[in-house]
């Protein structure tokens, strides 16, 4: 094979890309004598989703232990893309995680030679099976409070124009990414059809289909691939069917069956929805946080005894704020679809538009916590946050509410620093992280912003020596001795959801 061609920047080392014919020639030189021939897949794109689907689908093993697939991961020749794919040939994950399970996964396949990564679009063509986890982003349009949200498709259209056009004819190409409803039967099967036609097959001499991920980084990282339900559908029924076949040899369907839906588009809008009812019900608990920290409750014990009704056993509670790739934008794809895919220009979704808005603002909340607990003005104070991801457990800073929550504090002429045990930088405002512990007698508030596990181990006494910041505790960070810890020490305490006469003894 002929090597692509691309214009690439010299801060990043640029991996090897060698012409070649085989998977074998994929790995790097160290780990070609542990080639063995096995049914090739290619997942596209290696951020928090590809790279572990990845990982899970090499880790996949026959009933004697064999692996079942060798698995490439292709992604972007952008410094990103090469810095991913660097640690990938390494055995090394692209990202910190709290998971060892993913992270031993990802060395077990570099050990056994059945997992690699590349940015040679060329890769494609060796491939029975590809896996299609690039983003698909949305805009808007219009003025504040009226804009439109708008389907930005280039990106995903020409991923799926590079898989069309180095594809082996017959593959299975399984769209993982969350589209919008109508994505793969009226944009993807279109290019890919168009593809074959100019390569002189048959326009349908693909499989296509569609099943969703429901990747939660984190602790159990992993788990929430090979260890939880999965919801599908095909193109065709031949692709149903082959996309049946290849999940459950990933998936531990004897515990989490499979769960086929009658048409691509239904798979895309259970992804959307699913999402959507989150995004609403955590908003709903905005409003009621607040509500608690007027009239001096504690929310989380609400939550936890309504709880116990099994109809509500995933009732939300409030916090900082939602981030990640998801949720902030996943409620107004439908909208989007409606308008952009469908042309149905009459479709509107309240609730899911008003979910955004509450969702966004949510981390306002914080700021204002802050200003009751400094006396009403933030000007000058010196604010620790401690935690920039979304998530606890991972290094994910994507749609952060701790970049709100920063901006509108030096908006008001806050100092904040920011400390996150698994961050070192943060590109959503170039800035670096800490992830050492800082020093509390430095700051005049520390904010608790992530339910990082490294958080709950922290000694309050221990910690602050001397120091007496006062503390927020914006996302039921800290457990209730931890805060009685704070305020026992003469900290002044406040916590989101809980009123403050309550908040240290809860």
């Amino acid at each position: 094979m002929s090597v692509a061609k691309q214009k690439v920047e010299t801060r990043a080392p640029r991996p090897t890309m060698e012409p070649r014919g085989t998977f074998r020639d994929l790995l790097p030189e160290a780990r070609r004598d542990s080639f063995v021939e096995r049914p090739v897949v290619c997942v596209q794109g290696l951020g928090f989703v590809g790279a572990a689907m990845a990982a899970a689908v090499a880790a996949a093993r026959d009933t004697g232990g064999t692996p079942c697939f060798n698995v490439a991961g292709v992604d972007l020749d952008t410094p990103a893309g090469r810095a991913s794919i660097g640690n990938l040939r390494q055995g090394i994950l692209p990202f910190e995680t709290s998971d060892e399970r993913f992270r031993s996964a990802v060395a077990q396949g570099h050990r056994a030679g059945n997992l690699t990564a590349t940015a040679d679009p060329e890769a494609y063509s060796l491939a029975d099976v590809i896996v299609v986890d690039v983003n698909l982003d949305l805009g808007s349009e219009g003025p504040a409070g009226t804009a439109e949200p708008v389907l930005h498709l280039d990106g995903f259209r020409r991923a799926i124009e590079t898989i069309g056009r180095w594809m082996r004819p017959g593959a299975l190409v399984i769209v993982e990414t969350t589209v919008p409803p109508g994505t793969c039967a009226r944009v993807a099967a279109p290019i890919l059809a168009q593809a074959m036609a100019a390569r002189g097959l048959p326009e349908d001499a693909f499989l296509l289909a569609h099943s969703y991920e429901r990747v939660m980084p984190g602790k159990d990282y992993f788990d929430s691939i090979v260890n939880f339900w999965r919801v599908y559908a095909g193109h065709t029924e031949a692709a149903a069917e082959a996309c049946a076949a290849f999940l459950s040899r990933i998936i531990n369907t004897r515990d989490y069956p499979l769960r086929r839906l009658s048409s691509t588009t239904a798979s895309e809008t259970a992804k959307v929805l699913e999402n959507s009812y989150r995004a609403v019900t955590i908003a709903l608990m905005d409003e009621w946080g607040r509500f608690a920290e007027a009239v001096d409750i504690d929310l989380f014990e609400v939550v936890d005894a309504i709880r116990q009704r099994p109809t509500h056993s995933n009732m939300r509670q409030p916090g900082f704020g939602v981030g990640g790739y998801c949720l902030p934008k996943d409620p107004l794809m439908a909208l989007a679809a409606s308008r952009q895919v469908f042309g149905l220009d009459k479709m509107e979704f309240p609730f899911c538009r008003m979910a955004v808005e509450v969702n966004r603002a949510m981390p306002l909340n914080s700021v204002m916590a802050l200003e009751g607990l400094l006396g009403g003005d933030l000007k000058g104070k010196r604010i620790a946050l401690m935690g920039v991801s979304y998530r606890p457990d991972v290094a994910d800073t994507r749609s952060s509410p701790a970049q709100v929550f920063v901006e509108e504090a030096q908006r008001r002429g806050a100092l904040v620093s920011v400390q996150d045990p698994l961050v070192e930088s943060w590109p959503e405002l170039g800035i670096e992280v800490a992830r050492d512990l800082p020093d509390p007698s430095q700051f005049d508030v520390l904010v608790f912003a992530t339910e990082h596990a490294a958080y709950r181990e922290i000694d309050p006494a221990r910690w602050l020596g001397a120091a007496r910041p006062a503390v927020l505790d914006a996302n039921d960070v800290l457990n209730a001795a931890q805060r009685r810890g704070f305020a026992g020490l003469g900290c002044a305490l406040a916590s989101i959801g809980r009123g403050r006469g309550i908040a240290c003894g809860s």
